[in-house]
């Protein structure tokens, strides 16, 4: 079956997606949407979506739920930020990530949209030279929040092609051309054909958003 049937075949089982996988995937962000979902592509690495709720909770509680606040929190005291995101566990580290990201943000573009403003290869290797993020947490980051044209590949992934004998060649770069180029070039395509991936390797579907990853698992 062609990738693109496949697709289609996933959508006609979940439909549009629910929970928080909408707001993941849905048309038209706000910027504070978008700087959420960046925040939380870096701490759902290694974890699942309930911790990471807590921990953007508690970002929100103490109004620090943007690029620019947790810049200006890692800047005074780590140590709280790291309190704040603990639930998401590996806290230290990335607090770190987060707060390199946002620093990166805040000071070489002053914010998330005049970094978009650049094209997709340009902000991808900006993303990449940011310690602790890789291709995984990059790639998140630019469908969901910058709304770039570009597939994440993530364990779920490498499942679903070996579940569908897509390829016996499993890197990064050959899965993400496979399907960028078995794929019509649709923002929508991508970031559900993606997270109806990840739905699938779960077993779950669009409601059981506490035990559902998201791309980035792995730096």
């Amino acid at each position: 079956m062609q990738i693109y049937q496949i697709y289609q075949e996933l959508f006609k089982k979940y439909g549009d997606p629910k929970d928080f996988w909408a707001k993941w995937c849905k048309r038209r962000k706000t910027w504070p949407e978008r700087e959420e979902i960046a925040i939380g592509a870096i701490l759902t690495q290694r974890t699942n979506w309930r911790n990471v709720e807590l921990a953007l909770k508690n970002l929100e509680k103490a109004k620090a739920l943007s690029i620019e606040k947790i810049c200006q929190i890692g800047k005074r005291n780590m140590g709280r930020l790291e309190d704040l995101i603990k639930p998401s566990g590996f806290y230290k580290q990335k607090a770190k990530r987060l707060f390199c990201f946002c620093e990166f943000i805040v000071k070489d573009y002053g914010s998330l949209k005049e970094f978009f403003k650049q094209d997709l290869a340009t902000c991808r290797k900006g993303l990449l030279k940011i310690s602790g993020i890789g291709p995984e947490t990059a790639d998140s980051i630019l469908l969901y929040a910058g709304e770039k044209l570009i597939f994440v590949i993530d364990e779920y992934t490498r499942r679903f092609v070996k579940k569908h004998h897509l390829s016996n060649n499993f890197s990064y770069p050959y899965l993400q051309q496979l399907f960028q180029e078995n794929l019509p070039k649709d923002l929508k395509v991508y970031q559900d054909f993606h997270a109806m991936i990840v739905l699938e390797g779960k077993g779950t579907g669009w409601n059981l958003q506490s035990s559902t990853e998201i791309g980035g698992i792995g730096v």
